[in-house]
């Protein structure tokens, strides 16, 4: 609820402090007095737009503050979700610079519009005649039969299958696109594949190929070496061994006689072992060298295969190749378990969809139960309020896919009097009718949801006598559920509320203020007596407006 308001330097307001109650709050005063001044200043701390117009002297800020106790609003998440301090007792403040520029502030700290916006949805509901085209509205008129039908339960469950129905249709058409361009791809793909695995590659082969390939290549040359140097090394009487032995011999026989010399024997005898181990290896590989000429040609066919290879992939390496082969082979098993990965992915939004679509029927059953019972209450109010014929119908249809709202079309109809046919009620009813029926609306409202500050303004237009009685009656009702400001010019109504404030212009020096009085009882009565009779206040007036008050 608002429990006070701070206005400074705002259109005709030099400065303004008011506290209010929780309960009917009356606002009156002479057209143009400065009661939609008063709305203007809320607008600002709503998040509605501002410009220097609004500023009364041009050289000074203007400040706009509102005060609000919001502890049973359960806006904690709101509070959390922006990063803001959270109190129960919350201070929105606006302020508009001389220089054009504008600040807005929850509890000090600093916000943009959108903010203020979004929690002053949750604060203050300003319901003009101008305003009542909210009821028009297929979703508005959807809200309000689900709050009487108690259906916020089942629409939170419904909402979150329904994101999750809509999060797994996503992911659906993404696997289908998906899966569109790797069929496209696939042939190919598995061609690519296909030629990689017949090639079977091994890591390090291709220089083990290219080794053998020299070897089969050259194999007289080779054969021709190694011969020429198992003689040399093992030539009887010339041989390099031969030879080394004799030398180890020598010097075996005077390598007691310094230990230079037992060092260069142990020298020649290393040598002698290392030649040794040469020629039996020469040995070894003069006997595995065979002329193989197919050897050769598979190692060449082989060889041909991998640098073909190489220049269709842009690489130099066998692993590299083997990286591409992976990643083929990948793309080709994705395609694969694509199509098993739609099928259980269709299944499941299968299975989304009938809970949904569970969920969705028992929305409608609820509805369909509520809906006659809770025209007949709006007809009921409307009766008291001088429209004793007036008759509504929700008209639901059942709707192919499914909305945030359940799987219904939403409408209320509406008939004015005896014998004429239900239309829309944006095209058969009048202003003055649209008013009543959003009080009859608002006041059932207030026993089945949280609604916030709700401020009536003059939507009492063309209605007096036993009519005003009861919207006053209704508005009081309200207030027993939740803060009601009511902006009228009947006295009927005027003399329901616990406070009065009325609002008035005065002329200091060369300037023209508006100010906000709290009425005391006996101002009260002569206030309500001039709205009865005018300036000259009758003796019989001031007996009416004290027979209103009491």
């Amino acid at each position: 609820m608002l429990t006070s308001l701070t206005i400074k330097n705002f259109a005709l307001i030099e400065q303004l402090e008011m506290n209010f109650s929780d309960r009917l709050s009356i606002i009156t005063g002479e057209t143009g007095a400065g009661k939609s001044i008063l709305l203007g200043a809320l607008g600002l701390v709503l998040g509605k737009r501002a410009d220097l117009t609004s500023l009364k002297d041009k050289e000074q800020k203007c400040v706009v503050e509102a005060h609000f106790q919001i502890d049973k609003y359960q806006l904690q998440d709101f509070f959390t979700a922006n990063d803001l301090d959270y109190e129960d007792v919350t201070i929105i403040r606006r302020e508009i610079l001389p220089s054009g520029k504008s600040r807005a502030f929850i509890n000090d700290s600093p916000v943009n519009l959108n903010e203020l916006v979004e929690l002053g949805d949750f604060l203050i509901d300003i319901h003009s005649q101008h305003q009542t085209r909210e009821l028009t509205n297929k979703e508005y008129q959807t809200e309000i039969l689900d709050a009487f039908a108690a259906n916020q339960s089942l629409l939170t469950d419904y909402r979150q299958h329904l994101s999750k129905y809509k999060t797994l249709k996503s992911d659906l058409k993404k696997l289908i696109s998906d899966k569109d361009a790797l069929t496209k791809e696939y042939d190919y793909n598995s061609f690519l594949l296909n030629e990689l695995l017949t090639a079977n590659l091994k890591s390090g082969e291709l220089e083990e190929l290219e080794s053998i390939q020299e070897k089969l290549s050259n194999v007289e040359f080779i054969g021709e070496s190694i011969d020429k140097s198992l003689a040399i090394l093992n030539e009887e009487q010339i041989g390099v061994i031969q030879n080394l032995k004799e030398v180890k011999i020598a010097l075996q026989k005077i390598s007691g006689l310094s230990p230079d010399y037992q060092t260069l024997h142990e020298r020649i005898a290393s040598i002698l072992i290392e030649t040794d181990d040469v020629a039996s290896e020469l040995v070894s590989e003069s006997e595995k060298l065979v002329n193989d000429p197919e050897k050769l040609d598979l190692v060449n066919q082989k060889l041909q295969t991998l640098y073909a290879l190489f220049k269709k992939h842009n690489v130099g390496t066998i692993e590299e190749l083997l990286e591409i082969q992976n990643d083929l082979d990948g793309k080709v098993i994705l395609a694969d378990d694509l199509e098993n990965t739609i099928v259980k992915l269709e299944s499941e939004i299968a299975g989304q969809q009938k809970e949904l679509d569970a969920l969705a029927a028992e929305i409608t059953k609820k509805r369909i139960a509520s809906a006659p019972v809770l025209t007949d209450k709006i007809a009921e109010i409307l009766s008291q309020l001088g429209m004793p014929n007036a008759r509504f119908q929700f008209e639901i249809s059942p709707s192919a896919s499914c909305g945030h709202n359940g799987k219904d079309e939403i409408q209320l109809l509406f008939s004015a009097n005896k014998g004429t046919d239900f239309g829309l009620l944006k095209k058969v009813a009048s202003g003055g009718e649209m008013s009543r029926i959003m009080l009859a609306v608002k006041s059932i409202m207030a026993n089945y949801t949280k609604l916030p500050t709700i401020i009536f303004d003059e939507i009492d237009t063309g209605v007096s006598g036993e009519i005003a009685h009861k919207m006053g009656d209704i508005m009081k009702a309200m207030s027993e559920e939740l803060q009601v400001f009511a902006i009228t010019h009947l006295p009927q109504i005027a003399a329901k509320g616990e406070q009065h404030y009325k609002v008035y212009k005065s002329v200091i020096g060369d300037t023209t203020v508006s100010e906000l009085k709290l009425l005391t009882k006996e101002e009260r009565i002569t206030e309500i007596a001039e709205m009865l009779s005018g300036k000259e206040i009758s003796d019989s007036a001031l007996n009416h407006a004290k027979a209103l008050l009491n």
